[in-house]
């Protein structure tokens, strides 16, 4: 990162807001600005948020959710624990078999929502970060077949490029009702859009 990056970062609207109010990570803005939208994460719902750490999203849901739902977060990286006693951070990569018996028992079922803000390890080669962009909504989405309820929601990153409207095809194969969307705190320059879907169909695995 360089300095003038850090520097603008420091003195960027969002960054100093969630300073302020003590939020972990300035991603917070965004979900709290799609949810004020969609309305999808409510009272009592449970969470899944994928590619958690810091726990910027996390922290947002759990403002949500009120004492009678439960965020389970999953990063490779350790999530710092919240006050809330309806949170559960598990360590791990979120595509194993292990960790996702791991959610499983943390939800006692399936998650309502799904929650994905997570970004692959970017290259600076404009193809090949497209593609591995593609792959993570594609992992995050074989997610959903296995821990997401029927009917259920999903809100995710995307990056728009070559291969953006294929991962919108698929997305819709999967929920009846798909949305995309790009919250005022996101960067304007950013090729990043987020992806409302509501009203999962069910694995679709044979």
């Amino acid at each position: 990162m360089t300095k003038q990056w850090n520097m603008e970062r420091k003195h960027e609207q969002y960054y100093k807001m969630a300073k302020k109010n003590k939020y972990r990570s300035r991603a917070s803005y965004k979900l709290k600005q799609i949810n004020k939208k969609f309305k999808l994460i409510k009272p009592g719902s449970y969470v899944l948020d994928l590619g958690a750490a810091p726990g910027g999203w996390s922290q947002v849901a759990l403002e949500i959710i009120g004492n009678e739902g439960l965020v389970v977060g999953v990063d490779l990286q350790h999530i710092k624990s919240f006050e809330e006693e309806n949170f559960i951070g598990i360590k791990g990569d979120f595509t194993s078999e292990e960790i996702q018996k791991k959610i499983v028992r943390s939800l006692e079922g399936k998650a309502n929502i799904v929650l994905s803000d997570a970004s692959p390890k970017l290259s600076g080669i404009k193809d090949m970060d497209n593609l591995r962009a593609a792959e993570l909504a594609e992992t995050v989405l074989e997610i959903c077949d296995s821990l997401l309820e029927r009917n259920g929601s999903l809100i995710m990153k995307v990056f728009q490029g070559v291969e953006f409207q294929n991962t919108l095809k698929k997305i819709k194969k999967k929920f009846r009702n798909v949305k995309t969307t790009k919250p005022d705190s996101s960067r304007k320059k950013s090729i990043e859009m987020y992806v409302v879907a509501k009203g999962f169909r069910g694995s679709t695995r044979n």
